[in-house]
């Protein structure tokens, strides 16, 4: 059994940090030691636990080798109090943790008093990230590394509403970015005083109320949780701030920070993609125009070769999806998450995974179409294993082995229902060990290294694995034929109906044997497709990856999604042209890049430098305050038919009263009207093939779901067998 991690269940209190007072020229700048019985909670009477007090100053190599990543934080009551509905501090501790077990790293808290703590405790080395409500500001740019924003927010005054009297007094945390934010206002006529000590949003809006400060400052996203509590209280946007709230890491741990990147623009992605979990049947999916299919990366469903999505069932539900107007979305949950949990959940309207039809499944509540494929469960050795061979049956042949399976697949029914014929016939069992989350072709693999002495996979999945490799062999096969088919829930009869007409209208048709032989027969094909596809995330996802990271390094932007637009900008060819004449691998027109301060295109570093550094300006016309996740996409749209256009588009989302904050089913759909002249004529910019900015979003964004899916096909949940 893999090893698992188990989640901390106390907090870690460490790291009093003393702050020396700041010396201000202004005479309206006073410091103040808050009260605590007036303004903070009583201090929790347990005792605090260490668990990682030492100074550690490396990159994420070295953070690995500790195996902790320490998360700071500002110590206050909410930390000791129960989650608040709305603030983001519970949330951004769920993502914080998430992060550290998804690197196989153990989070451990680390708090200090105040935010004036929070960059000493970093650069000293006593924390490694900072993953709090942190704004992004000049002076602090220069002493850390943020990541890539996770919102950005507005400054807000909290006053008192009914208060007449011109302001005089602002309150805020020493160390905060209110304080740099008010320090910079020249024309201020209040005074400004510093708190210090561990100081909870609650027990400032309290002192506000009861008049000890005339006036505070929170960011928006606390103020929208905070104030409908505090009717007495009124916000305003009078200092005109307005920041990004990003995490921080040291200023060398460039690897940490591209790694935080890459997952929370992936978090960013993937909570878009399975916010709408619908529970739907046919109607439904036509009103929406997508029909979202579960499903596993491996190469008899669904995979990545050279930057196209394949796969036979992909292939199959892609002309399904297309007879019916209907766009397809792939949708790969965690290793860990059973693919009935994940359809049950809504997170997809069916399951597509060459799964076998079992009763098990039946009973979580699956209901199955026609069949169509037949496979048999083969027992798989190493090819110099020769210790199982002859005419013994296979219940003999197993008795006291151990035979390692993924619990979630049929080959753990199949191995349950041996055990029980062993035990009849008074053999020694065979023992079942569990890996949970790995894939029949990891399986494969550790048995082929000699870490587990067998494994059952399907025969199909075994022919395409014979194709390239020979260091397995197959022992024997279980008695049975498997019927493998598509999945629904019992409640989708309509989209069951549909989905069996297709397969019996295809039913060993030329389209249906041409993409078998495709997939399972056509032998250098296959192995063409196995030699360049991705199997997990060690392995390049073009040839210019280097590249790549090079410049968005240097940026927020997640390497992942650049590369998944290069391919379908240039298919990753450098010399490529368009018929408008953008040029190389990002496609960038030469009168673009030599604004951007760059030539010779079709060289592929110039090529990708000009291409990021476009995205990059793109993403400074966009409104601040339009979410993270929004603006990938609007920039993406951007690039494609400019940045006119697609402000045209947002527009034309108002008057019709979409929202011109969401690009997927709302902006886009704007977008697809400014070809039609009723629609352009009104517009700025006037025409636009809508079309092709609505398809080419779409696909940069499946393909770089695609390349989150191979993340997702790699070893068990703790990274070891």
């Amino acid at each position: 059994m893999h090893k698992k991690i188990v989640a901390i269940t106390f907090l870690i209190v460490a790291l009093m940090c003393s702050v020396s007072c700041e010396k201000r020229s202004s005479q309206q700048v006073e410091s103040q030691q808050v009260e605590p019985q007036q303004v903070v909670a009583e201090p929790t009477k347990e005792p605090e636990i260490v668990f990682a007090n030492y100074p550690e100053l490396g990159d994420l190599p070295a953070l690995q080798e500790r195996g902790i990543l320490r998360l700071l934080a500002t110590r206050g009551p909410e930390e000791d109090a129960l989650p608040r509905s709305g603030l983001p501090q519970g949330e951004w501790r769920e993502l914080a943790e998430k992060f550290a077990y998804s690197r196989n790293l153990r989070p451990q808290w680390v708090y200090v008093d105040n935010f004036s703590g929070l960059v000493p405790a970093l650069a000293e080395g006593r924390g490694d990230v900072i993953a709090t409500n942190f704004s992004r500001t000049a002076k602090r740019r220069s002493q850390v590394a943020f990541t890539r924003p996770l919102q950005t927010v507005n400054e807000l005054v909290i006053t008192l509403r009914d208060l007449n009297s011109p302001l005089q007094e602002v309150a805020v945390r020493r160390g905060s970015a209110y304080a740099e934010t008010l320090s910079e206002d020249t024309d201020q006529a209040y005074k400004v005083t510093l708190l210090d000590g561990a100081v909870a949003n609650s027990a400032l809006l309290d002192a506000v109320v009861a008049g000890k400060y005339q006036a505070t400052v929170m960011d928006s996203n606390l103020a929208d949780a905070l104030l409908p509590d505090y009717p007495q209280l009124a916000a305003s946007d009078q200092l005109e701030s307005s920041r990004d709230i990003a995490w921080a890491v040291r200023l060398n741990a460039t690897e940490l920070r591209r790694e935080l990147n890459e997952f929370l623009t992936a978090e960013l992605v993937l909570a878009g993609q399975n916010s709408n979990k619908m529970m739907r049947d046919w109607k439904g999916i036509l009103a929406d125009g997508t029909l979202r299919v579960l499903t596993r990366n491996h190469p008899a469903s669904y995979f990545i070769w050279r930057g196209e999505l394949m796969g036979f069932d992909y292939d199959l539900l892609k002309k399904f999806a297309r007879d019916h107007k209907l766009r397809l979305s792939m949708v790969v949950p965690d290793a860990d998450m059973d693919l009935a949990d994940a359809l049950q959940a809504g997170m997809g309207d069916m399951i597509a995974s060459s799964l076998t039809i079992t009763e098990m499944r039946r009973k979580q509540g699956l209901v199955f179409t026609r069949p169509y494929l037949e496979v048999t469960e083969q027992l798989i050795a190493p090819s110099k294993d020769i210790s199982l061979q002859g005419d013994v049956p296979l219940e003999q042949m197993l008795s006291g082995k151990m035979v390692a399976v993924n619990p979630q697949t049929s080959y753990r029914e199949s191995l349950s229902e041996m055990v029980v014929l062993q035990q009849e016939q008074g053999i020694a069992p065979l023992q079942i060990s569990e890996q949970l989350g790995a894939t029949t072709e990891y399986l494969i693999d550790a048995v082929a290294q000699g870490l587990f002495p067998y494994t059952i996979a399907d025969s199909h999945l075994v022919a395409i694995e014979s194709t390239y490799r020979d260091d397995f062999r197959v022992v024997a096969e279980l008695p049975s034929v498997r019927e493998i088919a598509w999945a629904v829930r019992a409640d989708q009869s309509q989209l069951l109906g549909k989905l069996n007409n297709f397969l019996n209208k295809h039913d060993r048709d030329l389209f249906f044997n041409v993409t078998y032989n495709k997939y399972f027969k056509e032998k250098k094909r296959i192995l063409r497709h196995q030699e360049n596809r991705l199997r997990s995330s060690s392995d390049s996802l073009s040839p210019y990856d280097p590249i790549v990271h090079k410049y968005t390094d240097k940026t927020d932007r997640d390497w992942r999604m650049v590369v998944a637009q290069m391919y379908q900008e240039s298919q990753f060819n450098p010399r490529a042209r368009s018929f408008a004449g953008a040029q190389g691998l990002m496609q960038v027109l030469p009168r673009t890049a030599r604004q951007l301060g760059v030539d010779n295109l079709y060289e592929p570093e110039n090529g990708i430098r000009a291409g990021v550094s476009y995205l990059d300006w793109l993403d400074q016309r966009f409104p601040q305050m339009l979410s993270q996740e929004q603006k990938i996409y609007f920039t993406l749209a951007a690039y494609n038919a400019g940045h006119g256009h697609v402000r045209d588009a947002i527009a034309l989302a108002q008057r019709m009263e979409l929202d011109p904050n969401q690009w997927f089913g709302h902006v886009e759909q704007a977008m697809l009207l400014l070809s039609k002249p009723e629609y352009y004529r009104q517009s700025r910019f006037g025409y636009v093939r809508g079309r092709e900015p609505v398809k080419y979003v779409r696909e940069i964004r499946d393909r770089y779901i695609g390349y989150l899916g191979v993340e997702r096909n790699g070893p068990p949940r703790g990274g070891e067998w």
